[in-house]
């Protein structure tokens, strides 16, 4: 924040005036009993009901707070208001009615508010406005029996002028509310009637704060704030009466830097000279001031970046200030168990964003919720990217009816959003829930704001979405344990995980119903398995971001919501459910290999080129010379894969050992990078440092430093930018100097004999004469020895096949039951025959690794996992993972087998 915002939130705070229900009115507020308590609970009050500034955007200086207690009372309907008649129970305003906070604790469809109030006599002369936050869903005002409004639309604020409708003394207001929820005819995200599963307690009425301003009777409405990076420069529409003079300013440390005159509704560049430029690493905020005319004066804030997307080392990547950065995130759906839809209080609002960025995230997208005003405020502020949702109709399919009311409400968040400067992205739909006409909606989402990206249906691969119109600028899936790979991204769209990971515990004490808690998967027993299997599945975002063109992954979710208990966090905000600085570490990781200061954490890993017009091309080496070649054969692909090893003369970098002539690396003589055997003189030569490129790895030399692995017409080169070589030349040196490192052409880092019969011993001290073998279909390990039975040997025996679903990889006939194949279902390894699904030739495939003292078996689509025997049984398990069979313990050993001699030839 800077010091002038500062200044200016600290003078609203003086100026405002906080109301309570007067001695007249009976009511009382009473809370209720939350399922959970946050740390913020019992700090919630009727006299500090969300006292802040609601609107950090267009803030006046005079503004007077009505949260506190409202009286209150259901309704059959809304069309006799209480006027002059007092209601029996008591309302904790803006806290929404199904909430402990809020002192009701209950649904209605219809209800009414009621309280008094006064207008300060400083505000005479002037109109005095009535603002709400937001309210679901159908709204009617009454202020001194006279209705002053309505209004529709359950995630936007509005206003009305009550000043013709005002007396000398005390007044009255009376708010009506309709919020059917489950009636299928306007936007609500995931609140429900009947809350189970992945949908939510219920939010109506009342849920954003409600407050009163003077205005001149020519006023300003709305900021339309857009950066302009190129021009250097705001570009700022002010709404309001129409034909007014305007002036405004930008400010930085409390100094004007830029000043443009206009008039409203027309558009103004007003110069940011030198701006500095807003990022997750660097969210510096400009300070706004706006007179008109009249005299009516509103300041605000923005940040200067810019937002786009280009093909960047070959691969449509999403731009902020013109550069790729990876978006990681998490699925913020903003709900709390004291106040569902609304944070008991700003400190709660702005922990859960603070909190992320402290785990090492720099986007948040914000789940089919629209949050107020001071969330957004507190993302720009700490640099958080946001994607936000619409909030979805109550439905898993179309409902005609709802059309109407969802493109009212959708028209109405992009206009009140569009100047937030953290805003990245807008996502009209999610797995197709209640999704028509999306290219259409893609259409009028860019009519509105063309100036971000529009990813038209988050999880298109999924659930019940519609056929893709084409249009939008996002490739979205959701893939929760990363099964599959990603879709890739095309010639005008990035690709993106919108949602994955759903890893869960449960913790005693802090559930939200004791013993019901789920997650997306298996449920962790502590931190520690827990946050193991969080880092398996982070790296395998790692290698996608250059192996598929991944170019943004947003985790399920920050904090457990009511049952679901996949949060990093427990629903009451209390217990940090995994270890913080590991979680920030991997993340961090992700951040780097995006950038190229870090490469895959795969085994074995490949170089492809990233200058435009050759990204089919791999580094291979032949006749012992690198060079780039387009890979279709199988020596190819193992002249282009390299075993990734730790720098033979720094750790901290890397050398690249030929996955086909072990104990030969990569190093650079003479200028060419050639192959040569590790005999203990190459070590500086054959170091390379990760360097940021152009959308990927710029190697630099270890010991000729400002040097770099380039490719010069098919041979690969060590290149200065301007030296005296050919390869030196500065043309597209960036590009050329830039590898995306990713997942090794040739999966697997270790050989096995294909069509041959092998059979697999235990290593494991102790129990090195037992054999992989199957009966009754379920692999186990047994004793088998040249006095076994016949059955036995055959059983502990099985033929080497190229992968089904990954020719690099293995798959393992029965030698005695041809056709059926090793594969793991619920993580037992067993035998099943093959259907040709594509399930079936993932759970049959096998990267070979190098083991301890033997080779490992790798599942391809159950991350991190190994083949592995425990208690005579054998599985697909992972180190220190959820289950009794991933017990850390012998791990390395258990999941490492001598491929030896077949029992049955």
């Amino acid at each position: 924040m800077t010091r002038r915002v500062l200044g200016v939130l600290v003078g609203f705070l003086i100026t405002a005036t906080f109301l309570t229900p007067t001695a007249a009115q009976a009511a009382e507020w009473v809370p209720k009993t939350p399922p959970l308590a946050t740390p913020w609970t019992s700090q919630v009050s009727p006299t500090n009901a969300l006292p802040e500034y609601p609107r950090p955007q267009l803030q006046r200086p005079e503004w007077q707070n009505l949260n506190g207690v409202w009286e209150f009372a259901g309704a059959p309907n809304l069309n006799s208001p209480p006027i002059g008649r007092p209601l029996a129970e008591g309302v904790l305003v803006p806290y929404p009615i199904e909430s402990a906070l809020s002192g009701i604790k209950r649904h209605e469809d219809n209800m009414f508010y009621r309280r008094t109030f006064t207008v300060p006599s400083g505000w005479n002369g002037r109109q005095v406005k009535l603002n709400f936050g937001a309210v679901t869903w159908e709204t009617r005002v009454w202020v001194n029996g006279r209705q002053v409004g309505t209004h529709t639309g359950g995630f936007d604020a509005f206003s009305f002028d009550i000043t013709s409708a005002l007396n000398g003394g005390t007044n009255e207001i009376v708010v009506g509310v309709h919020s059917p929820i489950d009636g299928s005819r306007y936007p609500i995200g995931k609140q429900r009637r009947n809350p189970s599963g992945i949908f939510y307690t219920a939010a109506s009425g009342i849920w954003q704060t409600v407050w009163l301003e003077p205005v001149r009777a020519a006023n300003i409405t709305r900021l339309d704030t857009t950066p302009n990076v190129p021009a250097s420069a705001l570009d700022l529409v002010v709404q309001g009466t129409a034909g007014q003079a305007v002036t405004a300013e930008v400010l930085s440390g409390g100094q004007v830097v830029g000043r443009q005159t206009g008039t409203t509704g027309t558009s103004l560049r007003v110069p940011v000279p030198n701006a500095r430029l807003w990022s997750p690493d660097d969210p510096f905020l400009y300070d706004l001031r706006v007179t008109l005319g009249s005299g009516d004066a509103v300041t605000g804030y923005f940040g200067m970046r810019s937002l786009g997307k280009a093909m960047v080392g070959g691969v449509m990547r999403p731009l902020l200030n013109g550069k790729f950065v990876f978006q990681s995130g998490t699925l913020d759906q903003g709900y709390w168990p004291d106040g569902i839809y609304t944070a008991p209080t700003d400190e709660a609002l702005r922990f859960d964003l603070e909190r992320q960025k402290a785990l090492g995230f720099n986007m948040v997208r914000k789940h089919i919720k629209v949050e107020p005003a001071r969330w957004f405020y507190h993302a720009d502020r700490l640099g958080l990217m946001v994607w936000q949702d619409m909030p979805s109709v109550d439905s898993i399919d179309e409902v005609p009816n709802s059309h109407a009311n969802y493109e009212s409400e959708l028209r109405r968040m992009i206009d009140q959003l569009k100047g937030i400067t953290s805003i990245v992205q807008w996502v009209p739909f999610n797995e197709g829930w209640g999704e028509y006409d999306a290219g259409r909606i893609v259409n009028l989402i860019r009519s509105i704001d063309n100036t971000r990206l529009i990813n038209h249906n988050s999880g298109s691969n999924c659930c019940v979405s519609d056929p893709d119109p084409g249009n939008g600028d996002v490739i979205d899936d959701h893939h929760y344990q990363i099964s599959a790979n990603t879709r890739l991204p095309d010639a005008n769209r990035v690709a993106m995980l919108g949602e994955f990971g759903g890893l869960g515990r449960r913790v005693v004490g802090h559930e939200y119903q004791p013993g019901a808690g789920f997650a997306y998967g298996a449920l962790y027993p502590d931190e520690v398995s827990l946050t193991k299997r969080y880092e398996e599945v982070i790296k395998q975002v790692q290698r996608l971001i250059h192996t598929r063109g991944l170019s943004a992954m947003v985790y399920t979710e920050p904090y457990d919501v009511e049952n679901e208990v996949n949060g990093f966090y427990t629903y009451d905000r209390r217990v940090l459910k995994m270890t913080e600085a590991r979680v920030r570490a991997v993340n961090l990781g992700v951040l780097a290999v995006a950038r190229g200061t870090a490469v895959s954490p795969d085994d074995v890993v490949s170089l492809r080129v990233t200058t435009s017009g050759y990204t089919d091309r791999y580094l291979r080496h032949q006749s012992s010379l690198a060079r780039t070649d387009v890979i279709n054969t199988d020596l190819g692909r193992l002249d282009a894969t390299f075993n990734l090893r730790p720098g033979l003369a720094d750790a901290a970098c890397f050398s690249f050992e030929s996955r086909n002539f072990p104990g030969q690396f990569l190093r650079h003589s003479n200028g060419r990078v050639r192959l040569d055997v590790n005999n203990g003189s190459i070590a500086g030569d054959a170091t390379f440092c990760a360097r940021e490129g152009s959308g990927g790895t710029a190697l630099e030399s270890f010991n000729v430093r400002g040097s770099f692995v380039r490719h010069y017409n098919e041979g690969v080169y060590l290149a200065r930018s301007g030296g005296p070589n050919p390869w030196d030349s500065a043309g597209s040196f960036a590009a050329d100097t830039t590898w995306a490192v990713g997942t090794g052409l040739w999966r697997s880092g270790a050989d096995l004999p294909l069509d041959q019969a092998r059979s697999f011993r235990v290593t494991t001290p102790g129990f090195t004469d037992r054999y992989l073998r199957h009966r009754e279909s379920l692999a186990r390990t047994d004793v088998v020895t040249s006095t076994s039975d016949a059955l036995t040997k055959a059983d502990a025996t099985f033929v080497v096949r190229r992968g089904l679903a990954e020719p690099t990889c293995y798959s393992f006939e029965s030698r005695n039951i041809p056709g059926q194949f090793l594969r793991h279902a619920d993580f037992r390894v067993r035998l099943g025959t093959n259907d040709n699904t594509d399930l079936f030739r993932r759970d049959a495939t096998f990267c070979a690794q190098q083991g301890t003292g033997g080779v490992r078996l790798e599942s391809i689509n159950e991350l991190g996992t190994n083949i592995r025997h425990y208690a005579e049984e054998v599985w697909v398990a992972s180190n220190g993972g959820a289950h009794t069979y991933d017990n850390p313990a012998s791990y390395n050993q258990d999941v490492s087998w001598a491929v030896s001699s077949p029992w049955a030839p």
